[in-house]
């Protein structure tokens, strides 16, 4: 018998390729577009945004023209709990998170997994940008074909289960492959463009998305210097992340950073640019796809968000492995709360870790 799989449809150019891939491979595919959205109209109609009704509309008409099945899953309550809710009380505390891991950790890997599971499905499918292999018995992820489409970071937290019963075919294609394949086999999404903003904050201003969705909850307070001499006034930590310097509405003469943010005070620190500039940090909740633990130091190279470099770095162990210093060689450009930190090996990945 054909093997099965439950395939998240965005109504993207990826997961629409990545259905007719697995097709090809001899797959039994199942198409499905998880409902994420909230009971906000404007979100709902919108063009364009990786989970929205007209993304249901796309995903729904590839798989029609590739005749497989297609349906749609409410995942609604829970993206709410995991990743909206998540998202907001780590602003709320002075810390900047990645809704997109956490939809990745919480959502797309393990609660889609558990519901194919229970359905009686082999493997689930995504179109990330990945590649997942085995090394002896050990499942491993490697970055993609193509370097500039590579998504491994918002991925470390995959487990050795999960990377078992995952497939990313996308990952061993360059996207500009990827649109040919969508335009040989005559998809309309073809040249979609691609989803970028945070999908469930249409208009990319997530300060004021928390302050209209969560009311009383932001309050304004002060920008201060380093030596708690006040500097003007903010309107809200959650406007701010480390390192920020645009956006601020606050005139000193000459060009400040957010250097820290202090929510047990509600205030905002602003200093010089070379301030931001640190080669240590700690990182928790740490998940290892290399190994099971880090039991000594070891040189790797490291992201601290997604669209930066790797850099060369030493991770040595602390709380019994439960965290990790990471030490950079050169110092790095504002290191923020709430991030992620991932390690890599030359194009493998060996996990990662929240910055705390």
């Amino acid at each position: 018998m054909k093997k099965k799989v439950l395939l998240g449809m965005s109504g993207g150019v990826d997961s629409s390729v990545a259905a007719y891939l697995l097709k090809e491979q001899g797959y039994d595919v199942i198409g499905v577009t998880m409902q994420i959205w909230q009971d906000d109209e404007e979100f709902e109609e919108r063009e364009g945004g990786c989970c929205s009704l007209s993304a249901v509309a796309d995903a729904r008409r590839v798989a029609q023209s590739l005749d497989i099945p297609f349906h749609v899953m409410n995942f609604k309550e829970d993206f709410k709990e995991k990743v909206i809710d998540y998202f907001v009380d780590e602003y709320l505390v002075g810390r900047t998170p990645n809704p997109c891991i956490a939809c990745n950790k919480h959502i797309k890997f393990d609660l889609f997994l558990k519901k194919a599971m229970a359905m009686g499905i082999d493997y689930v499918a995504t179109g990330h940008y990945a590649i997942i292999g085995q090394n002896g018995h050990r499942y491993t992820l490697r970055k993609s074909e193509d370097s500039r489409k590579d998504q491994t970071y918002a991925l470390y937290n995959l487990t050795q289960f999960q990377l078992s019963r995952t497939l990313m075919p996308c990952g061993e294609y360059t996207k500009d492959e990827i649109r040919e394949i969508a335009k040989k086999i005559g998809l309309r999404v073809h040249n979609k463009k691609d989803s970028e903003e945070i999908c469930f904050v249409y208009d990319n201003d997530h300060g004021g998305y928390i302050n209209r969705n969560y009311p009383g909850k932001v309050k304004e307070g002060n920008f201060i210097d380093k030596n708690g001499k006040i500097l003007g006034k903010h309107k809200g930590i959650v406007y701010y992340t480390i390192g920020q310097r645009k956006g601020l509405g606050i005139a000193l003469g000459k060009p400040v950073y957010v250097t820290d943010i202090k929510p047990e005070t509600n205030e905002v620190v602003l200093g010089d640019e070379e301030e931001i500039f640190t080669r240590v940090l700690v990182a928790k909740d740490i998940n290892l796809i290399s190994m099971d633990i880090l039991y000594a130091p070891m040189e790797v190279e490291a992201k601290i968000r997604y669209s930066a470099r790797p850099e060369k770095a030493l991770i040595e162990p602390i709380d019994g492995g439960h965290k990790i210093k990471v030490t950079f060689k050169e110092k790095q450009r504002a290191i923020t709360k709430g991030q992620s930190v991932v390690f890599y090996d030359g194009d493998m990945v060996l996990g990662g870790g929240v910055i705390e």
